[in-house]
This record gives C-alpha cells, structure tokens and sequence, in this order.
C-alpha cells in the first residue's frame, strides 16, 4: 500500500481514537485497573490469542480462493493486517467502513484486487454470519440453564427467528454472491442510482468475478468453509474469557456460562447500533440489561462494560501503530 493511504488511515484513526479517549474518566478507569490487577492484563492478553483465531479463518479463506498466491501472504503479516482492519473497524460508524478497505489495499498487490475483494467480503460475511450462531447457541444455553418466564420465552423465540432467517439469507449469498445483487439493489435507489448505474456497467464483469470467487469456497470445498466458520464461532466463544476473567475479580464464583450469555445478549444489543463509532453506549446498555437479566449488580455490570471499552482502546492503538510497520509476509 501506498504511504499516503497508510498516512491518511492512520491519521483517521488516531483523530478517532483521540475523540474516543477523551470520553474517558481517567479516575475511574485508573481505578478499575487497579482494583483489576493482573487479570486486566490476561484480559489484554487473550486479544492475542483471539486475533490467531481471526486471522486462520481469513486465511483459510484466501488459500481457497487464491490457491496459486497463497504462498505470498504470510500468517504474520495476515496476522498484523486483521489486528489493524479490526482498530479501523472499531473507529468507524457502521463497523466495515475504515477496517474493508484497509484489508483490501494491503491485499491487492500480492493477490490481486479481485481476488482481494471477494476474501475480504467474504471473511466480512463469515464474522458476521458467525455472530448469528452464536446467538443462536446462546438461547439454547440460556434455555437450558435458566428458568423462563412468558417475557423471556417471547423474545427468545424472536431472535432465534431473526438469526434462523439471517442465517438463511447468508447461506443464499454464500451461494450465489452478493456483491452484483447488492449492486442492483442500489440501483433501485433515487439518491443513488445516477452514479450506482454507470458504476455497475463499467465494472459489471469485475463484480462478477467477485461473486464467482465469494461463491468458490461454499460450492467448492465446503469443508473449508466449515472450518472457517467453525473459527469464527470458536473466537465468539472463547472471547467470553475476557467477562469471566474480569468478573472473578468482583465474583470468584462467576460461572463461564453466564459470561458468554453476558456476551451474547451485548453484543446483540451493541449491534444494533452500529452506527456508532465504538459501539459507544450499545456495549455499556448491553453490559447493564445483561447484568440486570441474569440478577448480577448494577456495579459488576459497569465495571466489565468499563474494563471491556478500555481493552478496546489498548487494541485499537496496537492496531493503528501496526499501520507504520511495513512488515512484508
């Protein structure tokens, strides 16, 4: 990549970060740090192990749909390009708006735009799709462990609903692409149709193979799909270490269970505010509603959600400081 493009992403991001710092009380988060310990720094640290899970699951995407340059994409470059794609993502609104592109411009050169493209989008589809099982996981565990009530039963049956009907729309654009859908789609916008048109026509035969390489490793080798997926939900599953580390602090008898119920029902709520940059508010709500639900102190709620933003901010420094650091393969 270019050294202007990565100057401009990295200065993006720190003016962000900057914003995002300067919300902070620093009595307080210098307070939870202390009172934390050691186990804020296990939670820092599991970010490294959670971020091999990310980067394996790319990968496995771009030897499918590279396979002759896969050679040229080392796992420790990978490696620092996820970290840094996941800062961008968590400073922008919308969550894919800083990260994508990033990822893409890194790729490009060693694999080809096109090719780029399609295991960027693709891995892009498989975090999300990802996220809907493990939602879908979690109101089976939370069936299982917890006792119901009519309030509870209803809205757990409506986002098992939501996930089953997310889960088939992903599975249809596994098969058949998204990308020229998506562009015909936008055509059918006012606002947007003028410059989606020409756009489309121009590139038509660009998105298609596109499409034609996102659609490879679902038709191709489902095995690898599954294993990327399987990454994927495994990286949801294992991040849930990061509340049980947290609230053993406050609860020595805090259950692992509980955290990733804690984990789910946040990051459902913070996901529907995606538009904001950080999450800011969604992930603090989400914490306190959990919290609440699964009859654990309003305190303990702040103080994850507290230690939780923190972490995000260490990660999203790391991720921005990688920008410079022109690491080859």
């Amino acid at each position: 990549m270019k050294k202007k493009y990565q100057n401009a992403f990295l200065l993006f991001g720190l003016v962000v970060l900057a914003l995002m710092v300067s919300q902070l009380n620093f009595g307080e988060v210098w307070a939870g740090v202390q009172r934390a310990g050691y186990w804020f720094m296990a939670v820092v640290l599991l970010w490294v192990v959670l971020y091999l899970f990310n980067t394996a699951a790319w990968r496995v995407i771009i030897a499918n749909i590279a396979p002759d340059d896969k050679h040229r994409v080392g796992f420790w470059w990978l490696y620092k390009i996820t970290v840094t794609g996941f800062a961008l993502n968590y400073a922008t609104p919308g969550g894919l708006m800083g990260g994508e592109p990033y990822r893409i411009m890194s790729l490009s050169p060693k694999i080809g735009t096109e090719k780029a493209s399609a295991s960027v989008l693709l891995y892009a589809m498989t975090h999300i799709f990802s996220h809907f099982w493990f939602w879908l996981f979690s109101v089976a565990l939370y069936v299982a462990t917890r006792p119901m009530n009519v309030f509870m039963s209803v809205l757990l049956s409506a986002v098992a609903l939501f996930c089953v009907a997310a889960v088939w729309l992903f599975m249809k654009g596994y098969r058949h692409g998204i990308v020229v859908s998506l562009m015909g789609l936008l055509r059918r916008f006012p606002l947007v149709k003028r410059k989606a048109q020409p756009f489309f026509e121009s590139r038509k035969e660009q998105l298609q193979n596109i499409d034609r390489d996102m659609t490879m490793l679902r038709n191709n080798n489902p095995r690898s799909f599954m294993l990327a997926v399987a990454l994927e939900f495994a990286c949801r599953v294992v991040s849930a270490l990061e509340i049980f580390f947290i609230l053993l602090v406050i609860m020595p008898s805090a259950d692992y269970f509980e955290c990733i119920l804690i984990l789910a029902f946040t990051s459902l709520f913070a996901n529907m505010l995606f538009f904001m940059p950080l999450q800011l508010g969604g992930r603090e709500g989400g914490f306190l509603m959990s919290a609440h639900g699964l009859q654990l102190s309003v305190s303990a709620g702040i103080f994850v959600a507290l230690l939780v933003r923190l972490r995000e901010l260490i990660w999203t420094a790391i991720g921005l400081l990688l920008i410079k650091i022109d690491k080859k393969s």
